[in-house]
């Protein structure tokens, strides 16, 4: 018998719900929310109550004592910045939650919390968080944007990210830290990141820039989205919701669906090819972009997301990469995955977790 597991993964519209024994994973199940049910509440930390009961009833459903534990773990939310790693939940965090002290109101900050209670009913077993949105490790050169009044800041998918690079590592034999790779996770974000020895040290923040994706815009002509931005068409909402949810392939193609725009493709529609063609395009001048801030010296690059499914855009992002370095794929996203591997390294005495201060 392994180490028993409770992974738990609040996001908008779900709560997805895994049990491991050590690297295996014996049940998940994803919770789904109704918009309906969602309303009802203003804030969302008021729906702790609700997401941890429904955690507690799929438990009993399958089975499962909260004494069979040895440890529960939560998606990190949009925290202050942090060092990437394994962080053990402390009182710390849990003030800076309830208090609003994060970046964004977001029901990814409701996973250390739900995990926290569980363990301490469970007879206070550890509770941790695994490699939040909000990890910053980015060397200083990178955070001058051009404004001073405008940083670039470090928001990416870091997850699924550092996941795939220290599986893609550990299948090569190596260490993850001996290692600089670039990192794309292509899903209705783009997040392309260099690591560096086991940092990452520069990333596109996918609301802010970098190429665009299935549903956000990427960067923009910024004298050209200042006139937009004054036009009188839009207010601060209506804009950012734009750029962070309409645009991309939905704003010139009316969906997001990579499978759908390939069938069109495939019967013949030159604008779906163009603006198909244009993102790969971008995805690849990105990942060389970030080549460049390691120097050239890239020993890997990983693929992944929920656009790798798509062996069509695989096979043709690769030629505008492949020269750089050996490239691997990964399909799909290990969200669950990583935050089991990130509780099994620290109960295991592999990774030190950190403390939040």
């Amino acid at each position: 018998m392994g180490f028993k597991i409770l992974v738990i993964n609040p996001g908008a519209g779900s709560t997805k719900v895994a049990l491991f024994d050590d690297e295996e994973q014996l049940f998940r199940e994803e919770i789904r929310h109704l918009p309906e049910e969602l309303k009802k509440y203003e804030s969302t930390i008021e729906q702790l109550p609700m997401r941890k009961a429904l955690v507690l009833d799929l438990l009993k459903k399958w089975g499962v004592e909260l004494e069979e534990l040895d440890a529960v773990v939560g998606r990190g939310g949009a925290f202050k910045p942090l060092e990437g790693g394994v962080y053990e939940v402390n009182q710390n965090l849990l003030d800076d939650i309830r208090k609003g002290n994060v970046q964004a109101d977001h029901p990814s900050n409701l996973g250390a919390l739900i995990a926290y209670e569980i363990a301490q009913k469970a007879g206070g077993i550890p509770a941790y968080f695994v490699d939040p949105v909000s990890v910053d490790e980015f060397d200083e050169v990178a955070r001058p944007s051009g404004l001073p009044e405008l940083p670039r800041r470090s928001l990416l998918h870091t997850l699924n990210s550092r996941y795939v690079a220290r599986k893609a590592a550990e299948e090569l034999g190596v260490r993850y830290e001996d290692m600089n790779m670039v990192v794309a996770h292509l899903g209705t974000g783009i997040s392309i990141s260099a690591h560096r020895k086991g940092r990452i040290i520069d990333v596109n923040n996918a609301n802010d820039g970098g190429p665009f994706s299935p549903q956000r815009t990427g960067s923009l002509p910024t004298t050209g989205l200042i006139k937009l931005a004054f036009s009188g068409k839009y207010d601060v909402k209506g804009l950012l919701r734009k750029v962070t949810k309409e645009g991309g392939l939905l704003a010139y193609l009316g969906t997001d669906d990579i499978p759908e725009i390939e069938r069109r493709i495939d019967k013949g529609d030159k604008e779906a090819e163009l603006i198909y063609n244009a993102m790969i395009y971008q995805i690849g001048k990105e990942i060389g972009a970030y080549a460049a801030a390691l120097k050239g010296m890239v020993d890997l690059i990983v693929v992944t997301g929920g656009m790798a499914r798509s062996e069509r855009l695989c096979a043709e992002l690769l030629p505008y990469i492949e020269w750089i370095a050996r490239v691997k794929f990964y399909p799909g996203e290990f969200e669950m995955e990583a935050l089991a591997y990130g509780a099994l390294r620290a109960l295991r005495g592999e990774e030190h977790p950190k403390t939040y201060k």
